[in-house]
């Protein structure tokens, strides 16, 4: 009797980043001094030295190498100040590579950025602005305008979708962005602690708008310092810190590594800082 072979689709790359550097050049503390015309004379020299002009430079990424596939959901973890959101600019092209290369297969989208919104017009007109911007056509906004409101919760306590968005609270303003955001199938997603902005019911949709997005085979990003939405939203992490990649596996696997690495910082941290007991105060009876 002849065996059959149940054949899986290749899985498909959306994102490469091959021995990825990334680096900062920040001006040193000295360079502001003498006249303003030593200081032109400095930036018109542009054979000059980087350290003669007084530029110090920040390796916020360093040689980080990964894959992702169509269909993930990845977290992006890692203690403050790691190179999270620096590596999420350089997968969107909005920030450039010192060394290796970035492939990507579609665009990618990160959150807050398509969705170009301005603070002087109304939510609603920044619905329509923010869907624009991201290639939805008019009438592609205009079926989904009351999906997207609901969805951000922005109104449940007043008519705040036709008030400026100047008005708005970072945390409203951060729901609405996102809402925007996921009204559209995108290749690649970035999403850089959008989910923290909201209470549990929005998390919630905000999960499950992430599962949907993966269903549409499209492949999601997401930094968050949430380990609980991490652990419900992603089926894999990666783990940066001081701008390497120290892991990158299944969610439970990285996360308790992470989880173990940084409870015994914080509670080495806890003894060190736990001020001594003070002797109890007895007073003398006159």
């Amino acid at each position: 009797m002849a065996e059959h072979t149940i054949e899986t689709a290749p899985a498909v790359p959306t994102v490469v980043a091959d021995g990825v550097d990334i680096v900062y050049r920040v001006n040193g503390t000295g360079a502001g001094r003498g006249s303003a015309t030593a200081a032109l004379n400095r930036m018109l020299r542009r054979k000059q030295t980087e350290k003669a002009s007084g530029v110090r430079k920040v390796h916020a990424v360093k040689n980080v190498s990964f894959v992702a596939y169509r269909g993930e959901a990845i977290g992006l973890i890692g203690t403050n100040g790691s190179g999270k959101s620096t590596l999420l600019k350089a997968v969107a092209g909005l920030l450039p590579v010192e060394n290796g290369r970035i492939f990507t297969d579609g665009q990618p989208s990160l959150l807050g950025v398509n969705a170009a919104l301005m603070n002087d017009l109304t939510g609603e007109r920044n619905v329509f602005l923010g869907g624009l911007a991201m290639g939805m056509s008019r009438e592609q906004v205009k079926e989904r305008y009351q999906e997207i409101v609901d969805f951000s919760g922005i109104n449940d306590k007043g008519d705040f979708i036709t008030l400026p968005m100047r008005t708005y609270s970072s945390g409203m303003a951060a729901r609405l962005r996102f809402s925007i955001a996921a009204a559209k199938d995108h290749d690649v997603l970035l999403i850089d602690e959008a989910l923290a902005t909201g209470d549990a019911a929005f998390r919630k949709r905000s999960e499950a708008r992430i599962r949907a997005l993966r269903e549409q085979a499209g492949t999601v990003f997401l930094v968050s310092h949430n380990n609980k939405s991490i652990r419900d939203t992603c089926d894999r992490v990666l783990w940066l810190e001081r701008g390497e990649l120290r892991m990158d596996g299944p969610t439970e696997d990285v996360m308790k590594e992470y989880e173990a690495f940084t409870g015994d910082k914080s509670d080495k941290a806890a003894k060190k800082a736990k001020p001594k007991p003070k002797a109890p105060r007895t007073t003398v009876p006159a």
